[in-house]
């Protein structure tokens, strides 16, 4: 579609120096309707406030704002959850889980204002716009995708601030901003300014969300959280919706300094990029989580579901939520968090969050089996016929190499 078939336009916003630049860009360059929309996925009152009234200053038509708080905590991080998934080892896919459903509601507004379009202000560097356009094209490739930052000449942030001023539209963006940050219910990551380097140790001026661990109490607090069928329904003992359990462990979690992380990972678009991360009750659930699984899985479901977290950790990082692969794997998920209900106590104490206690009316954990002491439902003996068959194939390669024959080895 050419830029003069291009009547309206829906945007995704978030009153940033670059979406703010891009109203005014799309409407001298596209000479067409803009509709803002943001989406509240829990990323704080301070960032929404006044939200509708700037856009609509810098051009726009109308200003949608969605809450989906509940909605992603339970239908994008829940499932998640249920794979175990964590991204090269660390990364808790904050950013990446809350792109599908922020993409899948501007769609939604699309065809609701009967939009021919729709744009984003992800850079020609980053992971999301891969995010974003994976989700318009398997949800409306019908429409137009608009991506400025791979058109405009534009290519600095003292460049978007210029732009601006020359058209009088007010910004609190400024050139000693220098982090770019992105936050949700689940985390809040940090890149650019000194961590460009990876060798420069981030300054305390990055961490917004959690204390740090060498300021945090000197007293561990323990936090009892529980589940049913893979979902947490309780902290402390107090029933909460998906979205408040989330709170409450981001509140309880950052003040002794947990979740924190620093690395170095593999973007989709091929280039390493540096960041830092804070997901402070999700690093509690994501615990508490995976000790409950020990006790519920046997080892065959585990390792599977293992495998299940690693292939979906590239799925959901590489943007493919709506695709037949990401369906088949939370399905699978499903299976084996279906068995994990029960309760985890877990230890915040100086950036640690560790699990010492756990039970379930599900778990295949028997103290008469696992004691040291003596017992009457297991045969010690057993163990060396087991021993035995399970070690054959490698004792008749043994013995094959060394040309000694099965006869009056107890193989024949």
């Amino acid at each position: 579609m050419s830029k003069k078939n291009i009547k309206k336009v829906v945007l995704a916003y978030s009153g940033g120096l670059d979406t703010s630049a891009i109203i005014p860009w799309l409407k001298e360059n596209y000479d067409c309707e803009v509709i803002a929309f943001a989406a509240d996925v829990g990323q704080g009152d301070e960032e929404l406030e006044g939200l509708r009234e700037k856009a609509i200053k810098t051009g726009a038509s109308e200003c949608y704002i969605v809450d989906l708080k509940e909605e992603f905590v339970s239908d994008y991080i829940y499932p998640t959850i249920t794979t175990g998934a964590v991204y090269e080892g660390q990364y808790l896919l904050g950013t990446s889980m809350a792109r599908p459903i922020i993409a899948k509601a501007q769609v939604e507004i699309a065809r609701k204002v009967g939009a021919d379009a729709l744009c984003h202000g992800c850079t020609g560097k980053g992971n999301d716009q891969v995010r974003f356009e994976g989700t318009f094209a398997a949800l409306a490739p019908e429409l137009t995708v608009i991506a400025p930052w791979r058109e405009w000449d534009m290519v600095s942030r003292e460049d978007l601030l210029a732009y601006l001023a020359e058209r009088d539209i007010k910004t609190t963006a400024s050139a000693t901003k220098i982090y770019s940050r992105d936050a949700n219910a689940w985390h809040i990551s940090h890149e650019g300014g000194e961590l460009e380097d990876p060798w420069c140790e981030p300054s305390k001026e990055v961490w917004t969300m959690t204390v740090s661990p060498e300021d945090a109490p000197n007293t561990p607090e323990r936090v009892e959280v529980s589940f049913e069928h893979g979902r947490m329904v309780k902290v402390n003992g107090e029933a909460l919706s998906p979205y408040q359990c989330l709170v409450k462990l981001n509140e309880l979690a950052g003040a002794h300094g947990v979740g924190r992380i620093d690395i170095v990972e593999n973007r989709l678009v091929g280039m390493k990029s540096r960041g830092c991360y804070e997901t402070p009750g999700g690093t509690v659930m994501l615990a508490a989580y995976k000790a409950l699984e020990s006790l519920v899985l046997d080892k065959a479901a585990l390792k599977y579901r293992e495998q299940i977290g690693l292939e979906f950790s590239h799925v959901m990082y590489d943007g493919r939520w709506f695709t037949p692969l990401n369906d088949a794997l939370l399905a699978g998920a499903a299976s084996f968090a279906d068995q994990v209900t029960g309760d985890i106590v877990v230890k915040l104490y100086k950036g640690q969050a560790t699990v010492t206690q756990r039970r379930s009316p599900n778990s295949l954990y028997s103290e008469d089996f696992a004691t040291f002491g003596a017992d009457d439902v297991y045969d010690q003996s057993h163990a060396e016929g087991f021993i035995r068959l399970y070690s054959l194939s490698s004792r008749i390669s043994a013995l094959n190499k060394k040309g000694i024959p099965f006869k009056n080895t107890g193989i024949e």
